[in-house]
């Protein structure tokens, strides 16, 4: 009953209510999930020759041992810039389907954010691990590995699944991507899996960030203490009754008989 409880929460929150937006918004709702296909494949198409590969390298191609200011600038490009020991449709495809779920999820916004910090976050950490140095608990790594070419869209890629899956409360898919993820990096020890780790780590802040800010913002209005009443405006000049008025006594009429005295003696 619990699997089959989990499993219609997350059909209904992973791919119901996503195809709702997309039924409701129309194509425009994927434009970032397109173009970020289109960008992938653009950016393998123009670096099929020598001097489009040059070309690719210096716009999108991020290393360790660059200067920070110059992999910041080139870390936008290198989300489309695909990876050179991954297939490249296969890649689209699942580009495509974290950008379009995350977008209609999310926002376009949003997903952009937390693309863009997922890979970020992917890429300072390997010259932390490099500044480390190999030999410290299997963390840090050797100096040569700051001139391994670092680009793709995997780690943007498993940071959208790993936040939808935690903001949309799914274990199942989150098994998927973050235990995908570990297994990955121990099967295959590599710089990817290292970096795929890092973004499912930044993802799952985040997601618990946004929570706990929307928890605050719903129960601002529960603060308010219980002692305080609404107080409305009097709908007529003379306006309500003020309280404990009925339980005064009110003043004797004019027609009341007057009260009687006992007779004397």
């Amino acid at each position: 009953m619990f699997l089959g409880r989990t499993l219609r929460g997350e059909w209904y929150g992973i791919i119901v209510d996503p195809l709702r937006q997309l039924r409701r918004r129309g194509l425009p709702a994927l434009s970032l999930a397109f173009l970020a296909a289109f960008g992938v494949i653009f950016f393998h198409a123009v670096a099929q020759r020598p001097t489009g590969a040059t070309a690719v390298r210096l716009l999108g191609g991020v290393y360790a041992d660059l200067p920070l200011w110059l992999a910041l600038l080139r870390t936008p490009v290198s989300l489309y810039v695909p990876a050179l020991d991954l297939p490249v449709w296969a890649g689209i495809t699942q580009l495509f389907l974290a950008f379009a779920l995350a977008e209609l999820a999310l926002g376009r916004a949003r997903t952009l954010l937390i693309s863009y910090v997922t890979t970020l976050a992917g890429t300072l950490m390997v010259r932390v691990m490099i500044a480390i140095g190999p030999g410290w608990h299997g963390i840090g790594l050797p100096p040569e590995v700051g001139k391994v070419l670092d680009t793709g869209p995997s780690a943007a890629v498993v940071g959208l699944f790993t936040y939808i899956s935690v903001v949309r409360r799914a274990p199942i898919v989150f098994t998927m991507t973050g235990g995908s993820m570990v297994w990955e990096s121990i099967a295959i020890p590599n710089l990817a899996g290292r970096e795929h780790l890092i973004a499912v780590a930044a993802a799952i802040v985040l997601a618990l960030f946004h929570e706990r800010s929307r928890r605050r913002r719903g129960g601002r209005p529960s603060s308010v203490p219980a002692s305080r009443s609404v107080v409305l405006r009097p709908s007529s000049p003379r306006g309500p009754e003020p309280a404990g008025a009925a339980h005064r006594a009110r003043p004797a009429s004019r027609s009341a008989p007057p009260p009687t005295l006992p007779p004397a003696g």
